[in-house]
């Protein structure tokens, strides 16, 4: 079995990965190949999520700098959703700062700036990343085998998309996390790599890199801005980020 074979197998089992000892190119090439055949059954690539964006999620997962995976189209909500802990290994919770892409950013674009990847956002937006910890020991698993494995991603929950953002002071929103109407979160936007557009620069470059196109129409989810929150039994979930709105998920 390859090791995109391994990855695919594993998330659609709902098993616990192993460290695949990869190196983080190598876990992007396999990430591409697992994505083709997770896309019979999940449905197409809709968007893709930036990890470890913040630096208490790179000391959590062990790993040297941002990581990214693809989102599949059968895991995207709008603004609320319900969802079976059944279906998850260990479920968890981010509260993100999502954005549109206006039109493809290609690898003769770049190295990409802050002013200019602004001018390719067609919309910013609060949002949900479901992750899921399908691994046998993250800490110790590397950055290349979570990257393979699309980096925790399970879903996102998206909600309304504004237009004109441009006036918000992006890296200074408030974010806020609650558990049961319990909030248990909170942090400042400025937690992604300084300002949620360099994090979107930095996903541009990366996959230039890569000679990967970031392609139009789809969303990015930038990274955590309060830490993750596991989910351990049936709870209801809210976040709400400051001059964006917020979007719910209840598991049960």
């Amino acid at each position: 079995m390859t090791h995109a074979e391994k990855v695919a197998a594993n998330r659609l089992e709902g098993g616990r990965l192993d460290g695949l000892a990869i190196g983080e190119d190598e876990g992007y090439a396999v990430q591409q190949a697992a994505n083709a055949a997770l896309a019979k059954r999940l449905g197409e690539v809709a968007g893709h999520k930036i990890g470890a964006t913040a630096e208490g999620m790179r000391k959590l997962l062990n790993v040297p700098g941002p990581i990214a995976g693809d989102v599949f189209a059968s895991t995207v909500h709008q603004k609320r959703a319900t969802l079976r802990l059944a279906d998850f290994v260990h479920p968890g919770i981010e509260t993100e700062i999502a954005v549109r892409i206006a039109r493809d950013l290609t690898p003769a674009e770049a190295p990409w700036t802050k002013e200019r990847i602004a001018a390719a956002v067609a919309a910013v937006l609060p949002a949900i990343e479901i992750v899921d910890n399908r691994y046998v020991d993250f800490k110790e698993a590397g950055a290349g085998t979570i990257i393979a494995d699309n980096a925790f991603n399970a879903g996102s929950i998206l909600g309304r998309e504004t237009t004109d953002w441009q006036h918000l002071p992006l890296d200074r929103l408030t974010a806020r996390t609650l558990i049961d109407g319990k909030e248990v979160g909170t942090g400042l936007s400025d937690e992604l790599l300084g300002h949620p557009l360099n994090a979107l620069v930095w996903l541009a470059d990366r996959y230039a890199g890569l000679g990967w196109t970031l392609k139009a129409g789809r969303f990015v989810s930038l990274g955590t801005i309060t830490p993750v929150q596991w989910i351990t039994g049936p709870c209801e979930v809210q976040i709400e980020v400051e001059g964006l709105g917020g979007v719910e998920v209840v598991f049960g």
